[in-house]
């Protein structure tokens, strides 16, 4: 199966309108994060998700790690999944199925060595997808995204092994690499943000090259 592709950092809704022609699944709306690109308002994020037609995913990445605050983020903004990039330090997920029923939940995991593998299998009870990054939010301002890093990829390909949930593949993800990942990861989903880009704008012609590479491994 050729994975889902999520197009992250979405800036607006020309960009929206390129990542789906372009075959997207899903697109990334990046909310108030403390460092990494793509960052816009959340009412410019609430008028990118109405904008956007069914089946479509739209992720809110929020950085907030408070379940109140977490609804209170989804609330202003309206998207079909919130994509929480941080550990929830307050609240528990049941809080989050309580308030947002009808809301996908996908937590993003940090890979950074062994412990990575236990911490996903205990958070996939909880969300409906994880989705696999390069951060790093032990730092003293917090890379929570977006660092166009690639990490140990034989520790995701152990979760996605593992996981009973579905499980996206981020981080450094480029046209020229996304095979290798694909063979070597077999993810549920890609998402990619500064491997598409060109001085910060989404590049169509570097998307369109990044789909042909996910479809051209699908078919070897």
């Amino acid at each position: 199966m050729t994975p889902r592709i999520k197009v992250c950092c979405i800036a607006d809704i020309e960009e929206a309108k390129i990542a789906i022609e372009c075959g997207a699944s899903a697109l990334g709306l990046v909310g108030k994060m403390p460092s990494g690109p793509g960052v816009i308002s959340d009412e410019e994020i609430r008028k990118i998700a109405a904008a956007v037609p069914p089946p479509i995913g739209t992720f809110l990445l929020t950085s907030e790690t408070s379940t109140r605050k977490i609804i209170e983020h989804h609330q202003r903004t309206q998207t079909n999944t919130v994509q929480i990039v941080d550990e929830l330090v307050d609240g528990i997920y049941a809080d989050l199925r309580k308030n947002l029923p009808a809301i996908k939940l996908v937590q993003v995991i940090h890979i950074k060595d062994e412990r990575s593998i236990d911490d996903a299998l205990r958070v996939a009870k909880y969300a409906d997808a994880l989705l696999l990054d390069s951060g790093n939010p032990d730092l003293k301002i917090k890379e929570l995204g977006g660092t166009g890093r690639v990490h140990d990829w034989k520790l995701s390909r152990q979760i996605v092994e593992q996981s009973p949930i579905p499980v996206f593949l981020a981080g450094g993800l480029t046209p020229e690499n996304v095979q290798e990942a694909i063979t070597q990861i077999q993810p549920f989903g890609l998402d990619v943000c500064r491997g598409v880009r060109t001085n910060g704008k989404l590049d169509r012609k570097k998307l369109e090259s990044f789909f042909k590479s996910c479809t051209s491994t699908h078919n070897s």
